[in-house]
């Protein structure tokens, strides 16, 4: 349903863009990077921040934000309200325990995808992945699952709407060929990763998918490149998922 623009509460809808600019590579910025970040002219941005800071949800040194943990009170409330990441984490730990590898769910939240659950049994990525971390779609496996299941004409949507960063000398960036390995995702019901989002890391993933067939969230194991090559995921941990999958069918809505 369509919501009228004088039910729209601007100053609200600017605060959450100036709390979207903060990410893993922008953590501290200043109040003409977050202007910049968020199109907001640097006055709005300067109030949003202030703002934020008064009531606890970020720390100002006298020239760069950073956001503090109460903004966690934010996505915790969200994900303790969804029934994905109650269903999934015990057999997510089971599988974990059983393979002795990290392992996650995500969905897919325009071009990034969002954790909604993480079993780790090692650190596998330099940076430390938790129920609401983001990474880019293009280039993570649980993120060229769910790409896949879009129609073809989406998917290409979603990969021209943004910057292809390259994360490693790995990294596909170019949209044919990205669209030609969505393909084959589509076909193979699964994707692997080698080394695209950080070098010595592989992944596998598979698409969960709810009682009605559709793709709604995506299941990976992340390993250390030493720790398997990549033409052995698939024997290794693709068995394991889709028993998963298979139980995750009939319960996901």
């Amino acid at each position: 349903m369509a919501t009228a623009e004088r039910d729209i509460m601007g100053g609200l809808a600017k605060g959450l863009l100036a709390i979207e600019t903060f990410t893993a590579e922008r953590p501290r910025q200043s109040i003409a990077e977050v202007a910049t970040a968020s199109g907001l002219d640097r006055a709005t941005a300067r109030r949003c921040l202030l703002t934020l800071s008064h009531f606890g949800y970020a720390d100002y040194d006298g020239k760069y934000f950073t956001l503090t943990p109460r903004v966690l009170r934010l996505g915790t409330a969200c994900l303790a309200t969804m029934p994905l990441p109650q269903v999934i984490q015990p057999l997510l730990d089971q599988l974990s325990n059983q393979l002795g590898e990290s392992s996650s769910v995500s969905i897919l939240d325009g071009s990034e995808i969002v954790y909604v659950a993480r079993a780790a049994q090692r650190k596998v990525m330099s940076i430390g992945l938790m129920p609401g971390s983001r990474l880019p779609a293009f280039c993570t496996s649980m993120g060229r699952v769910m790409l896949a299941a879009l129609p073809e004409a989406e998917a290409r949507a979603v990969l021209t709407s943004i910057p292809l960063l390259a994360r490693t000398s790995h990294t596909i960036t170019a949209i044919p060929a990205l669209m030609a390995e969505l393909t084959r995702v589509r076909e193979a019901g699964f994707a692997l990763i080698d080394q695209e989002v950080e070098l010595g890391l592989r992944s596998i993933a598979i698409p969960l998918f709810n009682a009605r067939g559709a793709v709604v969230a995506a299941l990976n194991v992340g390993v250390a490149a030493t720790q398997a090559r990549s033409e052995e995921l698939t024997r290794l941990y693709l068995p394991a998922l889709k028993l998963v999958q298979d139980q995750l069918r009939t319960l996901l809505s």
